[in-house]
């Protein structure tokens, strides 16, 4: 199944019943393996989380917000994010100088794709829980 730029999406039930036979965008990708791409990595998933909070963040402020995360892992992530397109870097020159990051337009798309998550994870807590414990005795 091939789906074309006029915004002719499948409803949740022509999904469920054509996801077995392949669903690709016109130029023959699939469109949720595109996605996976950009927001692959432990880091990523997570600042966009953070943006999902926050509908600005200074680097300092996000940094604080993901323990662990390098100043490298950080800018190379916010670098790749900004690229594709999902988040948007705007300078302030005053004194101090700042930069602030926020979803663009595509990146705010997303936000239903949290909302989803975040049901999912509400419905599956015990579950997701018990297999943390698994990893972690591995």
């Amino acid at each position: 199944m091939m789906i074309n730029d006029e915004k002719n999406y499948l409803s949740y039930e022509e999904f469920l019943s054509q996801v077995k036979d392949g669903i690709l965008t016109e130029h023959g990708n699939c469109p949720v393996t595109l996605l996976l791409l950009m927001i692959q990595g432990k880091w990523k998933s997570r600042i966009l989380y953070q943006l999902c909070i926050h509908d600005r963040i200074r680097f300092g402020e996000l940094k604080k917000q993901l323990p662990g995360i390098t100043n490298a892992m950080l800018i190379n992530s916010l670098r790749e994010l900004i690229r594709d397109g999902l988040v948007t870097r705007e300078q302030f020159n005053e004194i101090p100088p700042h930069v602030e990051y926020s979803f663009s337009e595509m990146g705010r798309d997303l936000l239903p794709v949290f909302y989803s998550m975040m049901i999912w994870g509400f419905k599956h807590e015990k579950d997701i829980l018990s297999a943390a414990e698994r990893r972690k005795t591995e």
